[in-house]
């Protein structure tokens, strides 16, 4: 039987999704509006996508393996809410993957690819704020309902920061 402290720490595992979630959208905006500003002969750019591009991956491998399976097995009616999540964290790496290889051409050609990352972030971002959204709206009241966490959360909430 879970303790009351528990039950506090499964109810800010709803408030810390959405601050990692935060956190992400920060990062992204921030290569964003580097883009026009930094130069790409140290590799910055790269640097900061790449950085980037492992946060996000993290963070949703911890999702899908940890808290969305957690999930499932506590509340099995959320299968279908968590399958279109795990699909869309599908469509985001997809997306990472073509960010990525516009970073290194942009980082070898110093520049010419800049508009198309510019592109593909815009798209990127807003996937993202539409996918967080639903996620949060659609998993927060299961996680401050009780969700055990078992060690998965540190993969969920503790990525590496920009």
């Amino acid at each position: 039987m879970a303790s009351r402290h528990d039950g506090d720490r499964v109810v800010a595992l709803s408030l810390q999704l959405s601050q990692a979630h935060e956190e992400l959208l920060r990062q992204l905006r921030g290569i964003r509006a580097g883009l026009g500003t930094r130069r790409l002969d140290d590799d910055v750019l790269l640097t900061h996508c790449l950085a980037f591009c492992t946060a996000l991956t993290a963070h949703h491998e911890g999702e899908d393996e940890g808290m969305f399976a957690e999930l499932v097995r506590v509340r099995p009616d959320l299968d279908p809410t968590v399958d279109k999540l795990v699909e869309d964290h599908g469509l985001i790496s997809s997306l990472l993957s073509r960010v990525g290889e516009l970073a290194d051409r942009a980082a070898e050609s110093y520049g010419p690819d800049l508009r198309a990352i510019g592109g593909e972030l815009d798209g990127l971002a807003a996937i993202m704020e539409s996918h967080f959204g639903y996620e949060e709206r659609a998993i927060s009241r299961a996680l401050d309902g009780g969700v055990p966490e078992e060690g998965w959360s540190d993969r969920v909430f503790r990525f590496a920061a920009e």
